[in-house]
């Protein structure tokens, strides 16, 4: 058994290091000031105070170039209160007829004319707070972390908006308690930054201006929110959540049927400016939209996204640890599901928990989180503990440097558990490299874990580095992942690998072109398994080229080269029954794939994507599509179908995978939504209804009627079925 140095580990990560410290870019500055009445919020900005605020415009295009002044422009004022903090837009535009896809809260910024504003209010540039409104009213909210590029929209506080609209432009006034928000007490200053998509007229323009190879929520370019006299303490106030769920279902595989009334709840409670405790007894996720089926034709697991509540406020302190391809040390999604007798993924109830979160200084952030699941005997599966804690620590002017511990323990007697899985423990330390302008970005980590006698090696690695210019983007990626290592509470795809990544992409920015933007490069991936001799067994090596139109289209072009070494037979159809491929034996194939999108901004929209190739020692065809129609404001409707042909020669099977998917989405108002999507699956063998109504009755509070049906495709015969009713009431005191 051959390992892989630490030491080499550490060179290269330490070789491919290269930081340029260069200004912080921060162009403009604004004066909110201070009032001492709530204005009347009404989206018409016509109180006195908002003619004496001082104005911020001169807005910049980002989209479709990053060197013009805005056709349409944009202005906007701040004011605040001791309590409220209040932002009046006026957005011209080119008529009326502005772009709203939905009346449904959260709504998709890139779909909707919208004036969305970030708030770092804790002035790090790594995490901020983000507000978004469209020209009907409809708001979103939520929290960017990793410097501006990963964002979070499940997040939910309680704020108003209100929009007036007129033939040549739109006016908009939002109102932000400032307990909705976490802020230093005297803060006198934060980095803020305003910015617009308007759909209607393929333009997208913020107040400080952002390169286009950088994404246009970078928390790197901001301006500076400046305060007449400094905010008072930052309290959210005591919540509770309570909830009551009314539940049935039947299993038709077991013809097994169960009724349920649920009690549960959360509380949220202010321990400091920064610092919130959130508790959870007996949670309950039933009303949460449901995944999207996938087809798989790889060796390896597939990440999900999380969408549960409790999970999402400063999510970033927990998830964004290791690499999201390769080691992820704590995935939330693993908390709540168990495999049963014979590996089904089932529910597995949580009885409770606690998560401590925030900041403890403005350079030291802390994150603790603690779960007990629930015991289930009878289908094997025992009561554990889930917990991680996390102290993340900024250094430079955004990088950061984080420490974590994860452990998942049980401390039951159960004869039907493995003394192997009685726990399981991961430490490590995290680097996140980000400069000032962004152009230089990285991730570093050393990553161990522990189990019952075994806690020699078990390591985890990367080191990978972004060069991103304005013209040049260059990437080398190093990762190291031990046989032995473990993240039972984590996403591990594949083990025993050193991995190598590099990648160099040029960009172009053509003028008086159809083209906004586009690029080519050339992706080169390997991987080595350390426990065969380093034997080579895995790559691809990919040429593509993207281009982004005026009109918002998009076109991607590429070929790929791909070598697979088999360690084991495989049968990439799964047929019950079929031939698998053999094992210890090379495969090399060569697949073209192309896509396209269309301008979002029209009312119908459609979507192609087709790859044509080999595939092991045979052949692969895939098509897909989709189609969408906007009844703006009020419905959407969408319907895709993929489908992947593959062909290989005699004794293996061939399969034909069928993949559909319908949605519709219904808001009779700004508080009552209908959502049913339809999924269709013949390698999954199933055929899913989920369907949700929601009334939102009071600020977070609301009724969900929530209905599923699924079905077996072969004989088309019920699979599972249910239906429940589910109240939550947000109850600040």
């Amino acid at each position: 058994m051959h390992k892989l140095p630490l030491r080499l580990v550490f060179v290269l990560m330490f070789l491919s290091v290269s930081t340029v410290l260069t200004a912080q870019n921060s162009y403009k500055n604004i004066t909110a000031k201070y009032v001492e009445q709530d204005i009347v919020l009404d989206g018409k900005l016509d109180e006195a105070v908002w003619q004496e605020a001082e104005t911020g415009q001169d807005f910049v295009q980002f989209f479709p170039t990053d060197s013009l002044a805005a056709n349409y422009g944009t202005s906007f004022k701040v004011i605040y209160t001791d309590t409220h903090l209040y932002i009046g837009v006026r957005a011209e535009t080119e008529n009326g007829n502005t772009v709203v896809s939905s009346l449904r809260r959260d709504f998709r910024g890139t779909t909707n004319d919208n004036i969305s504003v970030l708030f770092d209010t804790f002035n790090d540039a790594t995490t901020a707070f983000f507000f978004g409104v469209t020209p009907y009213g409809v708001r979103r909210e939520g929290l960017t972390t990793e410097g501006g590029t990963a964002f979070n929209a499940t997040w939910d506080i309680k704020w108003k908006a209100e929009a007036q609209r007129f033939d040549d432009h739109y006016t908009v006034e939002m109102a932000i308690p400032f307990t909705s928000l976490k802020f230093i007490e005297g803060a006198t200053s934060w980095r803020f930054r305003c910015y617009r998509w308007n759909i209607q007229s393929n333009e997208q323009t913020t107040w400080i201006q952002v390169p286009q190879n950088q994404s246009l929520a970078s928390l790197a370019y901001m301006g500076t929110l400046n305060f007449e006299k400094p905010l008072g303490r930052s309290r959210t106030p005591f919540a509770l959540i309570p909830y009551i769920n009314a539940l049935a279902n039947k299993d038709y595989a077991t013809n097994e049927a169960d009724q349920q009334f649920k009690v549960g709840g959360d509380a949220k409670i202010a321990v400091s400016d920064a610092m919130n405790l959130d508790l959870t007894v007996n949670p309950d996720f039933s009303n949460v939209e449901v995944d999207d089926i996938f087809t798989n034709l790889t060796r390896f697991e597939i990440q999900l996204p999380e969408r549960r509540q409790f999970f999402i406020d400063n999510n970033d302190l927990f998830a964004n640890y290791g690499s999201s391809r390769d080691n992820i040390p704590f995935f939330s999604r693993r908390i709540g599901l168990a495999r049963d007798t014979v590996g089904n993924l089932i529910e597995n109830r949580i009885i409770g928990g606690a998560r401590l979160s925030g900041k403890l200084d403005p350079t030291w952030r802390l994150g603790f989180l603690n779960l007990q699941t629930a015991e289930d005997t009878q289908n094997e599966i025992s009561s554990f503990n889930n917990m991680m804690l996390a102290f993340q620590k900024k250094v430079f002017s955004r990088s950061n440097l984080g420490f974590f511990w994860v452990n998942k323990q049980t401390f039951a007697e159960d004869e039907f558990l493995d003394p192997n899985d009685r726990y399981n423990r991961v430490i490590g330390i995290d680097y996140d490299l980000a400069s000032p302008d962004n152009v230089w970005r990285g991730n570093f980590f050393v990553h161990k874990s522990f189990q019952p006698g075994d806690s020699g090696g078990n390591f985890a690695a990367q080191s990978i580095l972004f060069y991103d210019a304005r013209d040049w983007r260059f990437v080398a990626d190093f990762v190291y992942v031990d046989e032995e290592y473990r993240a039972d509470l984590g996403f591990v795809p594949r083990k025993d690998i050193f991995k190598t990544g590099q990648s160099a992409t040029r960009r172009w920015y053509p003028k008086e072109s159809a083209l906004s933007n586009h690029e080519a490069g050339l992706l080169v991936v390997n991987f080595w398994r350390p426990n065969l001799d380093f034997k080579h067994t895995d790559h691809f090596y990919r040429l593509f080229w993207n281009g982004a139109f005026t009109n918002q289209s998009n076109l991607e072009v590429q070929l790929q080269q791909n070598f697979i070494f088999l360690t084991a037979d495989f049968d990439p159809t799964r047929t019950e029954g079929a031939t698998p491929l053999p094992g210890n034996q090379d495969y090399y194939f060569t697949q073209a794939t192309v896509n396209y999108t269309s301008n979002p901004s029209k009312l119908f929209t459609y979507g192609v994507n087709t790859s044509v190739g080999e595939f092991f020692n045979g052949e692969q065809y895939s098509v897909g599509g989709q189609i969408g129609y906007r009844f703006q404001p009020w419905a959407n409707m969408t319907l895709g179908v993929n489908y992947d042909g593959i062909r290989l020669p005699d004794p293996y099977a061939n399969a034909d995978f069928w993949l559909v998917t319908a949605r519709t989405e219904v808001t009779f108002s700004k508080s009552i939504f209908w959502n049913t999507t339809i999924q269709y699956s013949n390698q999954r063998d199933n055929f899913g209804i989920n369907s949700r109504l929601q009334w939102r009755f009071a600020p977070l509070s609301d009724l969900f009627l929530v209905y599923n049906d699924n079905y077996f495709t072969e004989e088309f015969a019920p699979r599972f079925r249910s239906i429940n009713l589910k109240l939550t009431y947000w109850l600040n005191i």
